[in-house]
């Protein structure tokens, strides 16, 4: 990748500097954001539930996979997402580690090259199929903060290439290192159904700043369609893909599972009644119920399928 063409500007930053020369560590790994490390963590679990191997003998190789989708592509995504907005975040959040100065001059900068390139090293030594999810992971994060791209600046584009970093790339890339190369095709199916479905838990997270989003000229859902369409088409993109998974678990012989993600997906419904009546105020809140419900239902569906892969010829 031509990280050249992705080098920062030499525009001055309203930012504090700060006389240190490296940053402190806490700031470091405040920017890292480590409680955005889960969802992806969770999903690369579902990819080893769902290859159909035994985990005995594999554990080095499934450690070093979790580091990889947590504390290095999550937290090189949030880097260049923090870098690339430290303008922004100095008028809204000017206390975050890179506008406030403590992490100076262009060590953010730094800190997301020298992550991104710790996260391709990883990836080659697991393996090659693994380093090209990783690649494809690594290229889509910097494409969604970083001018000109900046997919991030319309939510369709946005949510779904974090929906598929954050749920399908480490789902399959969970499946691959337990495999030791390119997984059952029903996991790249299930993978891709509940990335899709993240495309709304995504939206989930900008009702928020529906007014600074506006004004920054970030066309998220919710200023695009309004609040209320905006909730109701989340609520849309959430439950389709639960339901073809329902209808494929029972084709494929596995109807207890399927009914458990039925249950999830009721309850689910439930939730949603009462989201919707309030989306702004209550998005945080079903954000962690509602999105808790789903993912227990991706662990679900990867159990499922753990079986039927192992017995596949």
């Amino acid at each position: 990748m031509a990280w050249v063409t992705l080098m920062p500007k030499t525009e001055t930053i309203p930012e504090v500097e700060s006389p240190a020369a490296r940053p402190a560590m806490p700031a470091a790994l405040e920017v890292l954001h480590p409680i955005t490390w889960f969802a992806p963590m969770w999903a690369f679990g579902c990819g080893i539930a769902s290859s159909g191997q035994s985990a005995a003998g594999k554990w080095p190789v499934i450690a070093a996979g979790v580091v990889l989708a947590g504390p290095l592509l999550t937290a090189t995504s949030q880097v260049v997402n923090d870098w690339y907005d430290r303008h922004v975040d100095a008028i809204n959040e000017p206390d975050r580690p890179i506008p406030s100065g403590r992490i100076p001059g262009q060590m953010g900068f730094y800190l997301a090259l020298g992550w991104s390139a710790a996260s391709l090293a990883l990836a080659a030594a697991i393996g090659t199929f693994v380093l090209f999810a990783a690649s494809v992971g690594l290229v889509l994060a910097w494409l969604y903060s970083a001018p000109p791209v900046r997919l991030k600046q319309n939510g369709w584009w946005g949510n779904a290439a974090v929906g598929g970093c954050y749920e399908g790339l480490p789902w399959i890339t969970g499946a691959a290192v337990m495999a030791g190369g390119v997984p059952d095709w029903r996991v790249f199916l299930l993978a891709f159904l509940y990335s899709a479905g993240a495309h709304g838990i995504m939206t989930l997270n900008d009702f928020k700043s529906v007014e600074g989003d506006r004004a920054m000229g970030l066309a998220s859902l919710p200023v695009q369609l309004g609040v209320e369409r905006a909730a109701k088409l989340a609520c849309v993109v959430m439950a389709v893909p639960q339901l073809v998974v329902i209808g494929l678990l029972v084709a494929w012989g596995s109807p207890v599972h399927a009914g458990i993600i039925v249950a999830l997906l009721l309850a689910q419904f439930v939730l949603m009644a009462r989201w919707l009546r309030q989306p702004r105020e209550r998005a945080p809140w079903y954000n962690a119920t509602g999105t808790t419900l789903y993912v227990i239902g991706m662990l679900v569906s990867a159990f499922a399928i753990g079986p039927l892969v192992a017995a596949a010829p």
